[in-house]
């Protein structure tokens, strides 16, 4: 028995099949400014990078050859010390979606903290180093409770913290300064992060160990948030807190952790600026609060939350001090200074906006 094997009706021949190529012509070709928005998208400190190097090349031409001196490029260290340390606590803390206003107070209360317990409650200075730093936590647990438990906005919970750390700051150290040359004499550990090395001679590069701690910090929290459950934890409850507990995120203690982390880190930077300023002052280093959202911005970590990098916040903090030494040099009004930055965080936030639209 054969089997007859029809051919193609005549509608079916008249159909021809598709080619590779003219399937190739459905897909959406990207134009080099949608690729260039989901490569910074997926590299969210690219953008602050190619920022840091053109102010650079910028300010070298403007001011000379001086600019590059090894000794002008780390004093840019020098001054980022104190924001570089403290917007890593606010990246943590912007990387939830959230805000911290009183990391400045945390971090001025915790060194006069450190001042008191050496100077007045004689205790060991390694001792009053770990005071101001159980401090700083404990501020930080007080906040994440009243975020996270409590459900209270995050911008209002740490401006009312602001303003209580602000205060007990001036009623506690009763507006008094503790000298350097005191505490050289009896705490010098208090200064020990303003310590200078340098390499290279007297003109080389001269480092401070406050900057090689942030260095570090840096790198350390970089590789945690990139390498590690708890990292990509704080990640998701930046972009999605139902989607992430949906997925078995305990978000409550995820926040409470953060909080608790970002006054640690507060504090840390509270003994770093000791050593910066060599000593313990209570009006000093209050707009930190102010200065780390601005390098967080720069820096490419979303407001929103879910996005962005330490990496690209400390790029952001060396755009801020670029600014800042390369217009002194050049011997322009400091209102400058804040004027350029100040156009700057505008339009870094335009720029996130529209890098945002790219994961739609």
């Amino acid at each position: 028995m054969s089997t007859i094997n029809p051919g193609p009706q005549g509608f079916e021949a008249a159909i021809k099949p598709a080619t590779a190529e003219s399937v190739a012509e459905f897909d959406h070709r990207k134009s080099p400014l949608e690729r260039l928005q989901h490569l910074l998208h997926e590299i969210p400190w690219l953008a602050p990078l190619l920022v840091l190097i053109a102010s650079l090349i910028g300010f070298g031409i403007a001011v000379g050859a001086r600019f590059f001196s090894a000794y002008a490029l780390t004093l840019i260290l020098q001054q980022v010390m104190i924001t570089g340390i403290v917007g890593i606590a606010q990246s943590l803390v912007i990387l939830t979606a959230g805000i911290d206003l009183s990391v400045g107070a945390i971090m001025v209360l915790s060194s006069v903290l450190m001042g008191q317990c050496a100077f007045v409650y004689g205790l060991p200075a390694p001792v009053a180093i770990l005071c101001g730093f159980a401090f700083g936590a404990g501020v930080g647990v007080i906040n994440g409770v009243l975020v996270a438990k409590v459900k209270l906005p995050p911008f209002i919970v740490t401006l009312g913290t602001w303003q209580i750390v602000l205060a007990a700051n001036y009623l506690y150290s009763n507006n008094q300064t503790i000298g350097a040359q005191q505490i050289e004499n009896h705490a010098p550990l208090l200064q020990f992060l303003g310590n200078t090395f340098e390499i290279g001679g007297s003109n080389g590069a001269t480092f401070t160990y406050g900057a090689i701690l942030m260095l570090a910090l840096v790198l350390l929290f970089a590789y945690v948030l990139r390498h590690t459950a708890w990292g990509r934890h704080v990640y998701a409850v930046g972009d999605d807190p139902a989607a992430a507990a949906l997925a078995g995120v305990r978000v409550n203690a995820m926040l409470i952790s953060v909080y608790t982390l970002s006054g640690l880190i507060c504090a840390v930077a509270g003994w770093a600026l000791i050593g910066r300023i060599g000593a313990i002052s209570p009006n000093s280093g209050q707009f930190e609060n102010i200065n780390s959202i601005t390098a967080v911005v720069i820096g490419g970590i979303s407001l929103f939350g879910g996005r962005g990098s330490i990496i690209g916040m400390i790029f952001g903090a060396m755009i801020v001090g670029v600014f800042t030494l390369g217009l002194n040099m050049y011997g322009t009004d400091p209102q400058w200074t804040y004027l350029l930055i100040g156009a700057l965080i505008i339009v870094a936030v335009a720029v996130d906006q529209w890098i945002r639209k790219a994961a739609v």
